[in-house]
């Protein structure tokens, strides 16, 4: 059975780990950041090859009404990742289509990692500030976006 701790105890071992994060120098904590940012060194990168956005005027002279829809297009030598970003998602397919996982990384910090199907397609929740995505397929060198803002 769990130690059970009044309030005055609890507050005080919250105290405690406060004061015991706050000992660990700034330089460590930013140090120990940098090295996890190489933990992806050997990661394929995908480069935005496409923007919809960037040609929503091109569009605008092909059509009366002009939809606002945004696609976007990630490309690396094994894999291309085409996302239409809704309202509230990114809807994304792997071409070619394979099963895997995909994470997204935002300024926010990580995403859960979410299903790939077999077919390729994912769902993942709209960041509200710039992203990039992981992606994981068995049989090739993960892949991760260039940064993205929607």
């Amino acid at each position: 059975m769990a130690e059970r701790w009044d309030d005055d105890e609890l507050l005080g071992r919250l105290a405690a780990a406060l004061r015991a994060a706050d000992a660990v120098p700034r330089d460590f904590v930013e140090a120990a950041k940098t090295a996890y940012a190489w933990h992806g060194i050997d990661a394929e990168l995908a480069v935005l090859a496409y923007d919809s956005a960037q040609h929503e005027e091109d569009l605008a002279l092909t059509r009366a009404d002009t939809a606002h829809l945004h696609f976007l297009t990630f490309r690396s030598a094994e894999l291309t990742i085409e996302i239409e970003v809704t309202e509230r998602t990114l809807v994304g397919q792997l071409v070619p289509p394979r099963p895997g996982t995909i994470r997204i990384w935002a300024d926010s910090g990580w995403g859960p990692e979410i299903p790939v199907d077999e077919v390729g397609g994912f769902t993942i929740t709209k960041p509200v500030d710039r992203f990039r995505l992981w992606c994981r397929c068995p049989g090739i060198a993960d892949v991760i976006t260039t940064w993205a803002t929607v």
